[in-house]
């Protein structure tokens, strides 16, 4: 033992230790697997996939805008009244499939509009032995005053829509097209009466949707009016589908889904059940009345007898094929209910099977009727939720095929 330094204390001698097993090391952190071959890792794995969509969405908008260069006025109009149906189908489905209220009363709300812009627009004037009467307002004031007051219609409804469901508003939303009618038929001054009257022009900051006022003619193809109003009705069938799309996904929309599965629930989680109806007859009532604005302006007159309950029973079939609730599906219906009746008076001359109208035989609005009331059978019996579930079903199928395929993959591995 050596010698202690001097000045300091000498220490006892500390008892041998005993040998302490080496530390076990910790165990190496497993390193992240190399991918397989074949497959991307991280976030470039299917990248490509995300772009599908808006080049869909880009590629379709590039042909609806190229289409007036080279179509026929007859398929131009077509597509204005299918605008219209799209827009007017949009408003049903949020009220019937998002909050799960049906209504009959569809074309009242369509007659308003229509009637209201007409109105608003017209100057007073004299026709035969009849004084109608109007305001005289710019076009486009005059539209939007008209949807608010089929929005101002819808709401003083909604306290009898808020506290009725089921068949019994049905039943209820029926009375307005048959009260509607009288009344609107009785207000000759506004309406025109049992002939109807003249609907205005519409013009947007000086640009009238008519056929010469302005000339254009971009790349030497004159647009007249059936041009003009095709873009008119595809943008504002385009807004209207992109206000329904957030709306539904919105909280408001998620309240109604929640009143339309089951009102007692959603009320424990303090959802305004009567207020939440009450707002989706509004928003309803709004779109039928822009619908009925642009119904207006295709057939160029209103008469408050084309306004009848077979045009809400044809919206009433248009969300039906295309799926309650579902924007898309309303599009599809639309596209499908509103056109056929047209094409087949287009082609009637080249099919045996219809005649004239009042002829005898089938005309081309009977064959119709026939045609999409059979696909609402068919759909209700054994598709009930139209158009929209067959697309969620394929999207199911590819998902579970998706899936499938990748479990198979690592088992494999």
């Amino acid at each position: 033992m050596s010698e202690s330094e001097p000045g300091r204390p000498t220490l006892a001698a500390e008892p041998p230790q005993p040998a302490q097993p080496p530390a076990a090391s910790a165990p190496a952190a497993p390193s992240a697997p190399e991918p397989r071959a074949g497959r991307r890792a991280g976030p470039a794995r299917g990248g490509w996939r995300r772009w599908v969509k808006p080049l869909a969405f880009a590629a379709g908008a590039v042909v609806l805008l190229a289409l007036p260069f080279y179509l026929e006025e007859f398929w131009l109009r077509l597509g204005f009244s299918v605008s219209t149906a799209i827009i007017g189908a949009i408003g049903l489905t949020i009220l019937v499939g998002g909050a799960g209220q049906l209504s009959l009363g569809h074309a009242f709300f369509l007659a308003v509009g229509a009637i209201g812009y007409t109105w608003l627009a017209s100057e007073p004037s004299t026709l035969g032995t009849r004084s109608l009467s109007g305001l005289g307002l710019p076009p486009l004031l005059a539209m939007v005053l008209a949807v608010g007051l089929a929005g101002l219609a819808g709401l003083l409804f909604s306290p009898v829509a808020g506290r009725l469901k089921g068949i019994y508003l049905g039943i209820a939303s029926l009375g307005l097209v048959f009260v509607g009618q009288h009344v609107l038929t009785s207000a000759t001054p506004i309406t025109g009466g049992f002939f109807g009257r003249r609907t205005p022009e519409f013009s947007l900051f000086g640009f009238t949707f008519d056929d010469d006022d302005p000339e254009i003619a971009p790349f030497g193809i004159p647009f007249e009016r059936a041009e003009r109003l095709w873009y008119l009705g595809l943008v504002l069938a385009a807004l209207a589908t992109w206000f329904a799309y957030g709306f539904l996904r919105s909280r408001p929309g998620r309240a109604l889904r929640a009143v339309r599965d089951g009102e007692i629930v959603a009320a424990v989680n303090g959802v305004d059940v009567t207020g939440y109806r009450a707002r989706a007859f509004l928003v309803s009532s709004m779109y039928a009345g822009l619908a009925g604005v642009l119904y207006a302006l295709s057939i160029g007159s209103i008469a408050p007898e084309s306004f009848t309950f077979e045009v809400s029973i044809m919206y009433l079939a248009i969300i039906l094929l295309g799926g309650l609730g579902s924007v898309g599906g309303a599009i599809v219906g639309a596209l499908f209910v509103a056109a056929l009746p047209l094409v087949l008076d287009h082609y009637s001359d080249g099919l045996p099977f219809l005649s004239a109208p009042g002829s005898g035989g089938v005309s081309y609005a009977e064959a119709a009727r026939y045609v999409y009331g059979g696909a609402v059978i068919l759909f209700v019996l054994f598709q009930p939720y139209g158009v929209a579930g067959i697309a969620h079903a394929v999207r199911r199928r590819r998902q579970a095929a998706a899936f499938k395929k990748l479990a198979a993959a690592g088992g494999s591995g």
